[in-house]
């Protein structure tokens, strides 16, 4: 999704992009849903990891792990947008500084790893804050939907604002990785229980077309029987409600479907999702260079060209990284030693 979507939206001809076409509109619907998914399983996968280590007792190399890859992330997304030969010409720009998905997600791993922390590791508590959190952020959404803060130096603005450019903020983005830490307690607590999978997925079915149908009714309600029209203002713009709504009918249909979807092609993308981003985003965007597919080609595709493409690039970037580029866990091993010496040096 994450492929074909930037893919098209990146090169596809601008007379082509109307909403009022079916094919269209559906493509862009679900591409909508894209990021929201990104986002909730990397919090449930990530928590459901701190979680369970408490049963073998590495919940402190879990913390540990988290706060690594979580700096890791937010590293590498910020090396992406270094325009190094523009550097070497002398060309500045602050740019680069603007947040996109790797730094959000980053920084929201080391805030899971800081609550679980404080929740003193106890899963019951930090379950149900998880879950406050996520509906906290996204029924404040009027508040911060058009923050700007000139206070805050730069890099540290970028998360909270796109005013500057930034692609992602921290809110309401991190509402959606606690709502799926969340979900990880639940599979936590009952994974074992007699017909949890049966319930599972007819919550997340059920739960997400009450979201997608009814969340907006329900908080009109909400704001009618308590005069706050902050409710009112969420379900005019009930845009984040209706996604996770998208993310928990999807959960529920690929958990139904999970025998079929463990074949090892499947499971070698799963592993490699890091490296996939990483690559894709250097070939489409021009990371390091400045000439990705963007430039060179910029939006001049025809439909029939954009579809043939995009599959032509999802292919290709999942073999090289196959076949042609270490794994994600040679990133974080590196990633820590480079730590680790950095310590040596400054100690």
């Amino acid at each position: 999704m994450m492929l074909q979507g930037h893919f098209i939206d990146t090169l596809l001809a601008e007379e082509y992009r109307d909403s009022n076409q079916t094919l269209y509109r559906t493509w862009e619907y679900f591409r909508g849903i894209t990021a929201p998914l990104f986002f909730t399983i990397s919090g449930l996968i990530f928590s459901y990891l701190l979680v369970r280590a408490k049963r073998n007792n590495t919940t402190n190399y879990r913390l540990k792990k988290g706060l690594y890859r979580g700096l890791m992330l937010i590293g590498i997304g910020y090396a992406l947008r270094i325009p190094i030969l523009s550097w070497i010409f002398g060309s500045f720009n602050t740019y680069f500084l603007v947040v996109d998905v790797l730094q959000c997600i980053g920084l929201s791993l080391i805030l899971i790893v800081i609550i679980y922390k404080i929740t003193f590791r106890r899963t019951f508590i930090f379950s149900l804050l998880m879950l406050l959190l996520g509906v906290i952020i996204f029924t404040t959404e009027p508040f911060y939907r058009n923050l700007r803060s000139t206070l805050l130096p730069l890099p540290i603005e970028n998360y909270i604002t796109k005013v500057n450019g930034s692609i992602f903020t921290i809110v309401p983005w991190f509402g959606y990785m606690a709502f799926g830490a969340f979900i990880s307690t639940l599979f936590y607590r009952y994974l074992e229980k007699q017909r949890f999978k049966t319930y599972m997925v007819i919550g997340f079915i059920l739960f997400g077309l009450l979201l997608i149908h009814q969340s907006s009714w329900l908080l009109n309600k909400i704001s009618y029987y308590t005069h706050l029209e902050i409710f009112k203002a969420v379900a005019d713009y009930n845009y984040l409600f209706i996604r996770l709504g998208n993310v928990l009918v999807i959960f529920g249909l690929f958990y139904l479907a999970e025998p079929l979807l463990k074949l090892p092609l499947i499971l070698k993308i799963g592993q490699k999702t890091l490296s996939i981003y990483v690559i894709h985003f250097i070939v489409l965007y021009g990371s390091f260079t400045g000439l990705g597919l963007n430039q060179l080609i910029g939006k001049t595709l025809y439909p029939e060209q954009a579809v043939f493409g995009a599959i032509l690039f999802l292919s290709g970037v999942c073999l090289v990284s196959f076949y042609y580029v270490k794994t994600n866990t040679f990133l974080y091993n590196t990633f820590r030693q480079f730590i680790a010496f950095s310590k040596k040096m400054f100690s």
